[in-house]
């Protein structure tokens, strides 16, 4: 996520990345693994497939799995830290989450042979951040119940929402580059990368900051207000976006990395990794946008607060996918009217037959099972199969990804999410 509504993202400072002796072997230890992953005899034709499925010739569903909640999936201390160092305990988490991810529910997951060294590029972000009183039922869990507290009221409050402020350090990106290859160096390349794929979702902060009761009433008893609140904020990611280019630093999302709320983004549609435009555009690159909280609202109301203000973003890019967990399969109509439309996000609150009755074939489905079933007391697996299954009879062919994501809780079984990996590819298969 390239912004957090809960804090402010501080500037990097331009000092020298120390690493220990022990730190860099425990760091090269997890590489050498990556690098064997990456070069993985499977990897070009899951890459292959992927591209097939987003350039609307799909040959089977692809399926993907993130959100994932890792304080629960500790087995035999794969996931047990051991490096000291600030830095290197960055790198250890990242590296020892995909590998787990790669040996125990891969799916379709690609693993690059090279790594990552993302380059010190610093927003100042909105201005704003949420103020919350927060109730925990796990105290391991990242997963939390929030209120917010109102700070949006009146038309006075939005000076509150600032103009970000968008600047490169490159005498930072050139110490962690050479850091990145001091560590890294002989076992993967290092691949500076700037910003991708950008979750562009007005409302999702909208709400943290009026209150989502309030906004909700807003939009009949004080739409004036609600309309200026998003279109401050889509004001400040355009402005955003205008520095990114002009800085040269967006990095294409033709890759594997995640587009919207789904999956990979791999596509002949835009252009590749290995044959980059100079500079990359938007236009080079996926789009998104969602109003989750619109759930229950009209389409001619989610038409007027939402995707109106924010097709000003959503005309800028190559391609574009919508939704997150709204449902849509009332509101095709509207999501017709989205320029260069590819994916749409079909939640476990979607009616499936009727969302691809609406779009049709030329459309990549987002299907995302609910997560419930691996948090119920006891795991069927075999209730996991037949949901997938029925969503398989359904579509008909019709291109689909199946994303299972926003797993609060397997009640601390991670053979539960292993098994449901391992039962959507025999079905997806099938």
């Amino acid at each position: 996520m390239l912004h957090d509504p809960s804090h402010y993202t501080p500037m990097q400072t331009v000092d020298r990345i120390e690493v220990s002796g022990t730190d860099r072997d425990i760091l090269r230890h997890l590489a050498e693994q990556k690098a064997a992953a990456g070069h993985d005899p499977a990897r070009s034709e899951k890459i292959r497939l992927w591209t097939a499925l987003n350039d609307l010739r799909p040959e089977r569903p692809m399926v993907w799995i993130n959100e994932i909640c890792w304080n629960e999936m500790e087995v035999g201390g794969e996931l047990k830290m051991q490096c000291e160092g600030a830095w290197a305990r960055e790198q250890e988490v990242l590296l020892r989450k995909e590998l787990y991810q790669w040996k125990h529910l891969p799916a379709d997951m690609v693993v690059n042979p090279w790594i990552e060294c993302p380059k010190a590029v610093h927003s100042t972000d909105f201005g704003i951040v949420e103020d919350t009183d927060i109730t925990r039922t796990d105290d391991s869990s990242e997963v939390v119940s929030r209120h917010f507290n109102v700070q949006i009221e009146s038309l006075a409050d939005l000076e509150k929402i600032k103009m970000p402020v968008v600047t490169h350090h490159e005498g930072q990106t050139a110490l962690r580059e050479e850091v990145f290859n001091q560590v890294f160096g002989g076992i993967l390349p290092v691949k500076m990368v700037g910003q991708s794929h950008i979750w562009f979702t007005p409302w999702d902060f909208l709400i943290r900051w009026t209150g989502i009761e309030n906004a909700m009433i807003g939009l009949c008893d004080d739409p004036d207000l609600y309309h200026a609140i998003v279109e401050r904020l889509v004001d400040a990611w355009m402005v955003e976006l205008d520095q990114f280019e002009a800085l040269n630093v967006l990095e294409l999302d033709n890759s594997n990395v995640r587009v919207g709320s789904g999956g990979y983004g791999y596509t002949t549609a835009l252009p590749s990794l290995g044959n980059p435009p100079e500079p990359v555009r938007p236009k080079d690159m996926w789009g998104c946008s969602n109003a989750q909280i619109f759930s229950e609202v009209s389409p001619d109301m989610h038409w007027e607060f939402a995707v109106e203000h924010e097709l000003r973003w959503m005309q800028r890019w190559g391609l574009n996918y919508y939704g997150c967990c709204e449902p849509l399969h009332n509101k095709t109509g509207l999501l017709k009217k989205i320029p260069n439309l590819r994916k749409v996000s079909t939640s476990a609150w979607c009616d499936v037959g009727k969302i691809i009755e609406g779009l049709g074939q030329e459309m990549v489905y987002s299907i995302k099972p609910s997560p419930a079933i691996l948090a119920e007391d006891v795991w069927h697996p075999e209730r996991a199969r037949a949901e997938i299954r029925r969503v398989l009879d359904i579509g008909q062919g019709a291109p689909m990804e199946f994303i299972m994501k926003d797993i609060s809780t397997v009640r601390y079984q991670p053979q539960r999410l292993w098994e449901w990996a391992r039962v959507a590819m025999e079905e997806v298969a099938r």
